[in-house]
């Protein structure tokens, strides 16, 4: 059985997230306060308490993804040891946990690099007029017929029937109706602070260029799935241009679960906060094998599963 582990992306964040792996596990308890020390912060409390605004925030619900999924991946190679698992995928700032646990940045890196990546991002936010709407039951052709007559982008192909638009707030309100016109079940517009994966988010590639050119980058030690080709990277060193181009790309990531499937991926677990990646997948190929780890009861079913 070929198993791949996915990492969550922003907009998994929830108050509490990560509170009872850190009071049930020793270890759990260590990556928190090795990440405030990083970060000389306490993303710990904000994970744990909030307020949700303040958890909202790019710049601390990026690195407390990231944080949470690295402790479910670190319990999961604990306590099941014996796992062999050959890719690794993650959505938007996911594919940086997946890097990571792929063997290609260190920990310490990899947590400064998405904590600034959030606060680029937040700042392209802060400078535009922008949001996101999900686009429920239209095919993909229409959808991008009517982004590029209004204006928007597609930001993420995430499964069947389920397509992220983006853009400035005006053209975005003229495309969602374009869309309902055109057939769309739904066009709901997402609680985000701007229109992430899209040519708004430009004035931060920049700046995340700057901060990988410092980093030391690694060959993956298993296939990592690239959110802007939905292939595995060639090599370590077509790791940090990807990266900057996947701020302002489409994240292609029904495309690249179908790639995973046709390698033949059987088995796929999803780490950290929520289980929007499990859902997605099921929408792509109910017939998989999917676990989760986000708290200690799916801890608990996952580690039981895999013995």
């Amino acid at each position: 059985m070929k198993t791949a582990l996915l990492f969550a992306g922003q907009g998994a964040q929830y108050v509490g997230m990560g509170k009872d792996l850190m009071e049930k596990f020793d270890s759990a308890k260590e990556w928190f306060n090795c990440a405030n020390r990083i970060l000389n912060y306490d993303l710990a409390s904000i994970c744990f308490n909030g307020p949700e605004d303040v958890l909202t925030k790019t710049e601390n619900a990026q690195p407390g993804i990231f944080l949470v999924s690295w402790i479910a991946f670190d319990l999961l190679k604990k306590h099941a040891p014996d796992l062999k698992y050959d890719a690794t995928a993650g959505l938007s700032l996911g594919e940086i946990t997946a890097l990571t646990a792929a063997g290609a940045m260190q920990f310490g890196d990899a947590l400064n690099l998405v904590h600034k990546r959030g606060k680029f991002m937040q700042m392209a936010c802060d400078a535009t007029s922008g949001g996101m709407c999900a686009v429920i039951g239209l095919d993909a052709d229409k959808i991008k017929a009517v982004c590029d007559e209004c204006g928007v982008e597609i930001a993420n192909i995430n499964c069947p029937g389920q397509i992220v638009i983006s853009g400035e707030k005006e053209k975005l309100q003229k495309a969602a109706d374009a869309l309902k016109s055109a057939g769309a079940k739904r066009v709901l517009p997402l609680q985000v602070a701007g229109a992430y994966h899209s040519r708004l988010m430009a004035s931060a590639q920049p700046l995340l260029a700057e901060v990988l050119k410092s980093m030391t980058i690694s060959e993956p030690a298993v296939q990592v799935i690239s959110n802007v080709t939905a292939r595995p990277y060639e090599n370590a060193g077509s790791i940090p241009s990807t990266l900057v181009r996947q701020v302002t790309s489409t994240v292609r990531w029904e495309e690249s679960m179908r790639y995973l499937l046709s390698q033949g991926f059987t088995r796929f677990i999803e780490l950290g906060p929520g289980t929007v990646l499990s859902g997605f997948l099921k929408r792509i190929d109910p017939g998989v094998t999917i676990l989760n780890i986000s708290d200690v009861p799916s801890f608990e079913k996952t580690i039981a599963a895999l013995k």
